[in-house]
C-alpha cells in the first residue's frame, strides 16, 4: 500500500511539475509565435533583416516605428531576456525567418544576473552558439556591442559598468578572429563614468528617441555595406 502510495504521489508531482514548465515558457518561445507564422519566405531581393535582442531591441521598434518601417527589418526584442533564453528561442525568432542578416544585441541582462549568476565567458559562449546556428543556415551575423550602464534601476548595486566593458572587449576578440562584423554603439553613447550618456536616456540603460537615432545611424552606414 506504501509503494503504490509513493508511485502516486510520483507521478502527481511529476505531472504538476511538467504542467508549470509548459505554462512558464521560460525563453517565451510564444511571444512572436503568430508573428512568425504570418511571415512568408522572402521575396527575391528582400535581404530580410531581423534586429535580435532583449529590451533595449524591442523598445527600439516601439519609440522608433519609422526606422523599423523604412526597410524589411524584423524586431525579435524580448524584455529582460539573458543570452540563455535568446539561444532556445534562436531557431523560431531568426532561423526559421530566413534572414539575409541578424543583428545580435545582448548580454545586459545577464550581467545584471536576470536569470541568475553567469560568467563573462558563459555569456560569450551564448553569442558564440547564436554565430554557430547562424553560419549554419548561411545567415550573416553582425555582433553589437551592449550599451554603456552604470547601474541597473531594478537592481542596484550590480556595478555593470567594468563587465560591460569586458565583455565587449571578448565580443570584438570573437568577431575579429571569425570575420565577424561588429557594430560599436558603445563608443558613441558613453559616458565619462562608463555610463549611458544621460541625453540619450531616462534611466542610464534604456535609449530614448535620441539614443536610438545615434544608434540608426550607425547601424544604417554598417548595414550598407552589406547591400
Amino acid at each position: 500500500m506504501k509503494k503504490f502510495k509513493f508511485k502516486y504521489l510520483l507521478s502527481l508531482f511529476i505531472i504538476i511539475m511538467a504542467g508549470k514548465a509548459k505554462a512558464q515558457d521560460w525563453a517565451n518561445l510564444n511571444k512572436y509565435k503568430n508573428e512568425n507564422t504570418i511571415l512568408t519566405t522572402p521575396v527575391s531581393g528582400e535581404n530580410r533583416i531581423v534586429f535580435f535582442g532583449d529590451s533595449i531591441t524591442e523598445g527600439w521598434e516601439t519609440i522608433s516605428p519609422e526606422f523599423f518601417s523604412s526597410a524589411p527589418y524584423i524586431n525579435r526584442g524580448i524584455s529582460g531576456q539573458t543570452t540563455s533564453q535568446m539561444l532556445l528561442r534562436f531557431r523560431p525568432d531568426v532561423i526559421e525567418l530566413k534572414p539575409k542578416i541578424v543583428l545580435i544585441l545582448a548580454g545586459t541582462n545577464d550581467i545584471a544576473e536576470n536569470t541568475g549568476p553567469i560568467t563573462l565567458q558563459t555569456i560569450l559562449g551564448n553569442i558564440i552558439s547564436m554565430c554557430e546556428l547562424a553560419h549554419a543556415n548561411n545567415i550573416k551575423v553582425i555582433l553589437c556591442s551592449i550599451l554603456p550602464a552604470f547601474d541597473y534601476p531594478w537592481k542596484k548595486g550590480m556595478n555593470p559598468a567594468a563587465k560591460i566593458e569586458a565583455l565587449n572587449t571578448m565580443i570584438i576578440q570573437y568577431a575579429k578572429a571569425n570575420h565577424i562584423d561588429y557594430v560599436d554603439y558603445y563608443s558613441a553613447m558613453v559616458d565619462d563614468q562608463k555610463g549611458l550618456k544621460s541625453n540619450y536616456s531616462e534611466d542610464g540603460v534604456h535609449p530614448n528617441k535620441e539614443g536610438y537615432l545615434v544608434m540608426e545611424d550607425i547601424v544604417r552606414k554598417k548595414l550598407a555595406k552589406h547591400k
